[in-house]
């Protein structure tokens, strides 16, 4: 169980230590990536040796927050986690994350892993927190550490149109543009902006879209040779999870996608009536009450059966 910490104490951690490893979940998004490059730009600028890793490579669709970034090698003697509820999320830096010192997250579904956690569910990103850590620090913000935060904020928030974006969101965000991130580029570039291969790829898996409970439940699947037929690259996923619940009348949205083994990994979108988070926990995983993910492995057929068992038995009147 960790020790709940506030931002002034998380920020006295920071202050205090050196040599500072930050962790950035698996299949990493803009705000993961966003907050640890912020924080670590921030330590930097107080003279701190830190360094943030992902166990799988950073899309290329936010080179702009990478570009030019150079931090030492070392042997941690601080870990801090970056947006990760779960040191399963972590991948292949699991043993790492199950030895940190601190995480700072936005997830209530945390599982408490860490021995001091940050954590504001009320937060519709962890950028949200990072920012307020950062403040907390005394370090001025300059416009990469802005474009950081925004890009997290943006992305967690659904460009402001998901149910986590608060009044204090905006308020963050209004003052990262007069820090000059350049909002308008990471909006399209996040939100707009498609290749072919994105395009092809998206009318294939529209294409097999399958409705359950009266229409209440849309499963969409990408399979690894959808991906194959279309070259689409891993920049290419990002964004696809939320297509489902576009659909009138679908409650609950459900994106399974084929991993490297055959079975698969489910991102669940759902509205005002589901909490998506209550599905996913339901099959191992977790998330907020509008987006949340889990790993199903089971083959196809099974994986579709076992994430509408979970719906079924978390959603009262899904049949109705």
């Amino acid at each position: 169980m960790s020790r709940r910490v506030t931002v002034e104490e998380a920020a006295a951690l920071l202050r205090e230590a050196d040599d500072i490893l930050l962790l950035l979940h698996q299949y990493p998004d803009g705000d993961t990536i966003g907050s640890g490059y912020a924080l670590a730009m921030a330590l930097t600028a107080l003279g701190k040796r830190v360094r943030p890793v992902c166990s799988d490579p950073i899309p290329h669709k936010y080179d702009f927050l990478t570009e030019g970034t150079e931090f030492p090698v070392f042997t941690p003697a601080f870990i801090c986690a970056m947006d990760v509820a779960d040191t399963k999320l972590l991948g292949k830096l699991a043993e790492q994350g199950a030895a940190a010192n601190l995480c700072i997250d936005h997830h209530a579904t945390n599982v408490e892993y860490a021995e001091n956690l940050l954590l504001d569910a009320s937060c519709g990103a962890a950028a949200m927190v990072v920012y307020r850590v950062i403040r907390a620090l005394g370090v001025p913000l300059d416009r990469r550490m802005a474009e950081c935060l925004y890009t997290g904020l943006a992305t967690d928030t659904g460009c402001f149109k998901y149910p986590n974006t608060t009044p204090e969101a905006h308020r963050i965000a209004a003052e990262l543009m007069e820090e000059g991130a350049r909002y308008a580029m990471i909006n399209e570039s996040m939100f707009d902006r498609k290749t072919r291969a994105r395009m092809d790829l998206e009318r294939l898996a529209l294409a097999g879209m399958q409705y359950h409970f009266n229409g209440r439940c849309a499963v969409m699947v990408i399979t690894n040779r959808m991906v194959e037929e279309t070259g689409a690259a891993e920049d290419d996923m990002e964004g696809l999870a939320p297509l489902p619940r576009q659909i009138e009348g679908v409650w609950v949205g459900v994106t399974l996608r084929e991993k490297a083994d055959g079975t698969f990994k489910a991102s669940i979108r759902t509205g005002d009536k589901v909490n998506a988070a209550d599905i996913a926990a339901y099959l191992g995983g977790g998330g907020h009450r509008g987006a949340a993910g889990c790993a199903v492995n089971r083959p196809l057929n099974e994986a579709v059966a076992r994430v509408l068992e979970a719906v079924a038995a978390r959603v009262d009147n899904i049949n109705a």
